[in-house]
């Protein structure tokens, strides 16, 4: 995170939607990952993949060790992905849901 911030925080909010908007026009996994490989450093693309590998154990209601031995992710940041999937802002429930469902057309 930035200690400075030049933009205001309505310049914030406009540049924060204009990269979702960005992310929208992605049409294929394979477009996805390079984008976000442009994106985001390694760690900061395997700390979301490892996120992300949690969200379905913790909707499945495993306990966070087994998690953790299952994943390898600590269990401090399971329990922040836990915290969003309980209680956060639907975004992880959503992406879950819908890539379980299947593909028409």
């Amino acid at each position: 995170m930035k200690l400075h911030r030049p933009l205001s925080p309505r310049q914030e909010a406009l540049t924060e939607r204009a990269l979702y908007q960005a992310v929208l026009t992605l049409k294929t996994a394979e477009e996805c990952r390079a984008f976000f490989r442009d994106l985001c450093t390694p760690a900061e693309l395997q700390a979301l993949a490892d996120r992300w590998a949690v969200v379905e154990l913790v909707r499945q209601e495993i306990p966070y060790r087994e998690i953790h031995r299952l994943t390898g992710v600590s269990v401090t940041t399971i329990g922040r992905v836990a915290r969003c999937v309980l209680g956060g802002n639907g975004g992880y429930a959503l992406a879950a849901t819908r890539t379980r469902e299947p593909r028409h057309g």
